[in-house]
C-alpha cells in the first residue's frame, strides 16, 4: 500500500497566511489603480519626493525614473528615489502617496533612523539563512541530526526577523509621507487618497510576516515532532 505524506503544519499555518498575502497584494493593486485615477491637483509623484525631502531638510538624493509596474524604491547605495513611469510624471493620488513614501525611506536614511539601520544591517546574513535554512533541516532530519534541523531553524529565524524589522520601517516611512503632505496645503482628497494607498501598501508587509512566521512555526512543528518520534 503506497504511504502518503499530508503536511498538516503546511495546511493549517502556511496556506492561511498565503491566502491573506495574495488578498493584500489583490488589494494594493486594487487601491492603487483606483487612486491612479484621481487627479491629485497638478502634483506629479516626483515632486510629491521633492517635497517630503525639503520638508525634512533633506538634499542630495536623487530621483530616477524606472521602468516597470510598482517597481518605486528607494536605495541606500546610491542614494537615490527611484520612480516607476506610473508615479513619476503622474498627477495622481496614487502617485503621490507612492512617492512621498519612498522620499520618506530617504528621509530615514539621512536621519540614522535604527530600524532602518537594522534593517540594513542583518540583509546579508539573511540572505545567507534563507537559503541554508531549509536545506539545513531537511539534512537534520534525514540525518537524526537535531543539532542541524536546530541550526536551519535559527537560520530561518533570521527571515522572519528581517520581516519584522521591515514593519516599522515602512509604517514610519508612510506616516512621514502623510505629515508633509498634510502640511504642504495638498488637497483633502490627495490626502485621504494617499492614506488610503499606504495602508494598503503596508498590509503586504504584514502579510509578509504572517507568512514567515507561520514557515517559521510549521518547521519548529516538524523537528519537534519528528524528535518526539
Amino acid at each position: 500500500m503506497p504511504y502518503f505524506y499530508i503536511d498538516y503544519w503546511y495546511i493549517v499555518l502556511v496556506v492561511p497566511a498565503l491566502i491573506l498575502a495574495f488578498l493584500a497584494n489583490l488589494n494594493v493593486n486594487a487601491t492603487f489603480a483606483k487612486y491612479s485615477k484621481v487627479a491629485s491637483g497638478g502634483m506629479t509623484g516626483a515632486e510629491s519626493a521633492r517635497r517630503v525631502l525639503a520638508a525634512n531638510g533633506v538634499s542630495g538624493v536623487r530621483i530616477e525614473r524606472v521602468s516597470g509596474n510598482l517597481t518605486d524604491h528607494f536605495d541606500p547605495r546610491t542614494n537615490t528615489i527611484r520612480l516607476s513611469e506610473q508615479v513619476y510624471d503622474a498627477q495622481t493620488v496614487a502617485a503621490v502617496g507612492v512617492a512621498a513614501h519612498e522620499a520618506g525611506h530617504a528621509v530615514q536614511y539621512a536621519q540614522s533612523y535604527a530600524p532602518m539601520k537594522l534593517r540594513a544591517a542583518i540583509i546579508p546574513v539573511t540572505n545567507i539563512g534563507s537559503q541554508l535554512a531549509v536545506p539545513l533541516v531537511l539534512l537534520g532530519l534525514l540525518l537524526g541530526s537535531s543539532l542541524l534541523a536546530d541550526i536551519g531553524i535559527l537560520a530561518f529565524s533570521l527571515s522572519t526577523l528581517f520581516q519584522l524589522v521591515t514593519l516599522p520601517v515602512e509604517f514610519n516611512a508612510s506616516r512621514r509621507a502623510v505629515q508633509t503632505l498634510e502640511s504642504s496645503c495638498v488637497g483633502g482628497e490627495a490626502v485621504s487618497g494617499s492614506k488610503s494607498v499606504l495602508r494598503a501598501a503596508a498590509m503586504t508587509y504584514v502579510a509578509a510576516l504572517a507568512v514567515s512566521l507561520a514557515s517559521l512555526l510549521r518547521l519548529v512543528f516538524i523537528v519537534k515532532g519528528r524528535n518526539r518520534d
